[in-house]
């Protein structure tokens, strides 16, 4: 939402008009201060209070996500990302960007050491960002007045968006983003969007490299590289080194397409995967019938092996 201009012109209307008493300009030229931010109580995963506005937002520039640590979609994928993400930043962030938050929508079970063992899961943890939870109307307030919520009330969990906001509070400057976009793409995007010097010099077009992706590779790379390797050792999730071997093919299939749905069911594999691996949940990226067949095809030309045939290597746990 950088600058806003349809709605900056609206709720100017409504202001000078005598509309809504809540808002009221922070500072001249600034509308997206004091007047719209709400100043609710919210909760660090280390159990310190702090306000919304004077706490994070003031006087910042902040990045912005809201998670929650059951989930079973994107929401894994996201903090996969904006690790990424971060260590890309390296010391801008605490400097050039002060914090990122990513706030819980479900309160009632991300209390704050849930979520700082989520945040440990994923290497999240230390300076520079903080998880937070509050009250459902609270937090609900935030991620509305923020744009980072589908539902017209705070009952639906799954309704949020996929979307990490980058703002720099002073000027009123917010910048909408995908938060599954490729972590340096997104890096890019923020130094640009917040005016920040490359200290490195510029590369002219003619030193570009062409593209030479082909789609099942850039799935895997900017939906699955960011948990996985292969034969580069594991990261969040297991070394995908001749996974196409170890496991028979229709089950690699089903978990790839629908690892919530196996793990609901109790699947042997999926389960010590889940237990294996810090409980992290593979997310169901909801992929069609052809992405999933074109990245065991891309795995199995990786690892230069053919897919284990249907009935061997399911039962295997690595």
């Amino acid at each position: 939402m950088r600058r806003l201009s349809c709605a900056r012109a609206l709720l100017f209307l409504l202001f000078a008009i005598g509309g809504p008493g809540w808002w009221t300009p922070a500072r001249a030229g600034n509308p997206w201060g004091t007047g719209y931010f709400p100043n609710v109580p919210l909760t660090t995963q280390d159990g310190t209070v702090v306000r919304f506005y004077d706490d994070l937002l003031k006087g910042r520039t902040v990045g912005i996500n809201v998670m929650f640590t059951d989930c079973k979609h994107v929401c894994p994928l996201e903090t996969a990302m904006l690790v990424q993400l971060r260590k890309l930043l390296g010391d801008r962030v605490g400097r050039d960007i002060f914090f990122f938050y990513s706030i819980s929508i479900d309160s009632g079970h991300d209390t704050p050491a849930v979520l700082k063992a989520y945040a440990e899961k994923f290497g999240a943890g230390g300076s520079g960002w903080q998880f937070l939870t509050g009250k459902p109307e609270d937090v609900f307030l935030i991620v509305k007045k923020m744009g980072l919520i589908k539902a017209t009330d705070g009952s639906a969990r799954d309704a949020h968006s996929s979307i990490f906001m980058v703002g720099h509070e002073p000027t009123g400057q917010w910048m909408r983003n995908s938060a599954l976009d490729n972590p340096k793409f997104l890096a890019g995007r923020m130094a640009s969007f917040l005016g920040w010097r490359d200290d490195e010099p510029g590369r002219s077009y003619a030193e570009a490299r062409p593209l030479t992706l082909n789609a099942s590779q850039y799935l895997f790379q900017s939906r699955c590289g960011v948990c996985h390797t292969i034969g580069q050792g594991d990261k969040v999730g297991p070394d995908l080194r001749d996974v196409t071997t170890r496991r028979d093919r229709a089950w690699l299939a089903r978990y790839i397409k629908a690892p919530d749905q196996l793990l609901a069911a109790g699947d042997p594999v999926a389960t010590s995967l889940f237990q294996k691996y810090k409980e992290v949940r593979m997310p169901n990226l909801h992929l069609s019938s052809e992405d999933v067949t074109g990245l065991i095809s891309y795995l199995e030309a990786q690892n230069g092996s053919r897919a284990a045939p249907s009935g061997k290597g399911a039962a295997k746990t690595r």
